[in-house]
């Protein structure tokens, strides 16, 4: 009896450890850095973290391996609203395009102990709504307005400084700023008052040439009726009077000479 009860001690033992042995080895994916990350021991809390690629044993007892991605990955905020510095409240609507400097997800890791998804969701999200509000602190309503891609600047250079200190790359950023209602009517306002300026501006322009067109046909008919007046020889009067007289109708009142009176 005792003999059975040993062989079965040993067959569990040995599939406990075949699983064990199993469950140790894991390969870290394309795109990703492997993480140590030891639970028990005297390097808990000191250097419990360490970065690991390609195929990696570990001890499912003592030792974690989280894989961190380090391709290139976009973040899209909800919308929040900010003050420029003369109270104006803006919403801002910022999308990132980020990825994790190779090498530093250990470091990651080890101060905020999240995964990717959760650090993008608070930390980065602090960093970037700090950055949009220290910014527009800087910048008066009228100021943001005219020089926009100048405050966008501002905003994606200070956002890179602070995620660049946290092991984070930033590669691209989108603001969607949304103007308040009331800038938004004075702009529309502005574009319809400017509109309409052009086109009474094209209206006179047409008026104009139009005046010009009269100018130059009535000095034109001037010109003709005064060559007509110049050619109208007494001698040529008294032939048309005769071409359109039928011989018939009598004359009254005065009328063209047509002989000379003989004495």
């Amino acid at each position: 009896m005792m003999k059975y009860k040993g062989l079965i001690l040993a067959v569990i033992a040995g599939f406990v450890l075949t699983l064990a042995c199993c469950s140790s080895c894991t390969r870290i994916d394309a795109g990703h850095e492997g993480i140590r990350v030891k639970q028990y021991g005297t390097g808990k809390g000191v250097q419990d973290v360490s970065l690991v690629t390609g195929r990696v044993w570990f001890n499912p007892f003592t030792e974690e391996i989280h894989q961190f991605p380090v391709f290139v990955q976009t973040a899209d905020y909800e919308p929040f609203s900010v003050n420029a510095k003369d109270g104006s409240v803006f919403t801002v609507d910022p999308t990132i395009t980020f990825k994790v400097i190779a090498g530093r997800s250990p470091e990651i890791f080890k101060k905020y102990r999240k995964d990717i998804t959760e650090i993008t969701r608070t930390t980065l999200f602090n960093y970037v709504r700090d950055a949009f509000r220290i910014q527009f602190n800087k910048y008066s309503t009228d100021s943001m307005i005219s020089n926009r891609e100048g405050f966008e600047n501002a905003v994606q250079i200070q956002l890179s400084t602070e995620l660049s200190k946290e092991g984070f790359d930033l590669e691209q950023m989108t603001s969607g700023i949304t103007y308040p209602e009331s800038i938004t009517q004075a702009i529309d306002a502005k574009n319809r008052a400017v509109q309409q300026a052009m086109q009474v501006e094209n209206e006179l322009r047409v008026a104009e040439a139009n005046a010009r067109k009269l100018i130059v046909q009535a000095e034109a008919e001037a010109k003709a009726n005064l060559l007509r007046q110049q050619s109208l020889t007494p001698l040529l009067i008294q032939q048309q009077f005769i071409e359109k007289w039928d011989g018939k109708t009598p004359l009254y009142g005065s009328s063209p000479v047509m002989f000379k009176s003989v004495q």
